[in-house]
């Protein structure tokens, strides 16, 4: 496996990794040299792996597998039911002054690109400040439903883009930041098992250098 991989948990029944920015968690429509999280963590383990959810490639940080057909059923259930816990650290243009929630409905164009729009699926994304720079904020973000692109065009609606990102907003990437400024931090479910599961990746040296690189903080 790569030695970029890192592996949160593992046990017979799941396998949570920290996906780094840059991979894909499944292969991809047209041809592309990265090998995906999903290959190459079954070829580690020596058995097949279920995707449970995805996150986008520029993003990084947890990401949940099963290791059986049933564990698969079970965890997806719990995603399609909004029976999970997701927490993502995002660093956004701009001053948010409190906490609060964006509750527009989000709809996906051939493009790729998604937008808000009264056509589209609802969407909520609630979140609160951590820490305050010059030009920029650090959130914790829940996305209460779990739409592509979400977090990004939710906060991207009000004005507070997340910094470097290369789809939405302007100039891109959004700040100059060399990197997407969103990373799972936190996922929480019922192991297929039965027993309440939480698993946290903190942020690695890329997102951190970033945080570092603004002038002057301010912790809540």
């Amino acid at each position: 496996m790569s030695p970029r991989l890192e592996i949160l948990h593992t046990d017979e029944r799941i396998v949570v990794v920290a996906k780094p920015v840059g991979s894909v968690v499944v292969p991809g429509r047209g041809p592309d040299p990265e090998e995906p999280l999903s290959h190459a963590l079954g070829r580690e383990l020596g058995s097949q792996v279920w995707v449970v959810h995805r996150l986008d490639r520029e993003a990084s940080g947890v990401v949940l597998f099963a290791r059986d057909a049933e564990a698969h059923r079970s965890l997806s259930l719990q995603f399609e039911r909004r029976e999970t816990s997701k927490s993502y650290l995002v660093l956004v243009q701009g001053a948010v002054a409190a906490p609060g929630e964006v509750d527009r409905p989000l709809r996906e164009f051939g493009s790729g690109r998604v937008a808000v729009d009264p056509r589209g699926k609802p969407a909520l994304t609630r979140w609160r400040v951590l820490r305050r720079f010059p030009g920029a904020t650090l959130l914790e973000v829940e996305p209460v439903t779990g739409r592509r692109h979400q977090i990004r065009v939710h906060l991207y609606s009000i004005g507070h883009p997340v910094m470097g990102d290369t789809r939405y907003g302007e100039p891109r990437p959004v700040g100059g930041a060399p990197r997407l400024m969103l990373h799972a931090h936190t996922l929480a479910f019922v192991h297929p098992d039965g027993a309440p599961t939480t698993v946290r990746s903190e942020p690695g040296p890329d997102f951190e250098a970033v945080l570092r690189l603004l002038p002057g903080s301010a912790r809540e």
